[in-house]
């Protein structure tokens, strides 16, 4: 047992095998209404709503743990988290970001959500989470991640750059916690 949760990956695998089997249960393939399409945009519905946790999730902890936390930490200290924590972290948080938008776009698609996003149709808080998640998928893909790189030594940046990097990210991450609590909001009270 201690080997089996030792290992992340086995566990996630097992998580998704469980939830394979939940979804083969006969109450969630037939109950009424729900058609096989139905089944699928379950299943996209849970794997977006999967995938946002991972990124709001990284999101938190960048604001509220380790960005705070940093200055405390001892200078010989500081490379454990930007040499190894910080990037793995990155990759999850960026990642997370993509395809919570993907999965979120292709269900707006499904349930012709995209059609001027609703706002006509009373249905104008799925559109405005709609718009405040893509400003902040922007802001993770093309502000925070290539200040990350440079802020982390990915890429070359003299001091000067790496500072104006650091003050460009923290402010687009911190929008990115602003618009996280109006955007959850829409999107938990879709009607």
């Amino acid at each position: 047992m201690d080997k089996f949760f030792a290992n992340l990956w086995a566990v996630v695998v097992a998580g998704f095998i469980l939830a394979l089997i939940v979804i083969a249960l006969p109450d969630y393939a037939v109950a009424p209404g729900v058609s096989s399409y139905g089944v699928a945009t379950g299943v996209l519905q849970w794997l977006h709503v999967l995938f946002g946790i991972m990124w709001i999730g990284l999101l938190y902890y960048f604001n509220f743990v380790q960005t705070p936390v940093m200055p405390q930490i001892a200078a010989e200290l500081k490379p454990a988290v930007s040499k190894h924590i910080a990037p793995k972290a990155l990759f999850y948080f960026r990642w997370g970001a993509a395809l919570t938008v993907l999965a979120g776009l292709i269900l707006a698609w499904l349930y012709g959500e995209l059609d001027a996003f609703h706002f006509a149709s009373g249905k104008a808080l799925i559109g405005i989470g709609m718009w405040l998640g893509l400003i902040m998928a922007f802001n993770v893909w093309v502000i925070i991640w290539p200040a990350q790189k440079k802020i982390l030594g990915l890429v070359a940046a003299d001091d000067a750059a790496k500072a104006k990097a650091a003050k460009a990210g923290l402010i687009a991450s911190r929008i990115n916690v602003l618009l996280s609590i109006p955007m959850l909001l829409c999107m938990t009270n879709f009607r």
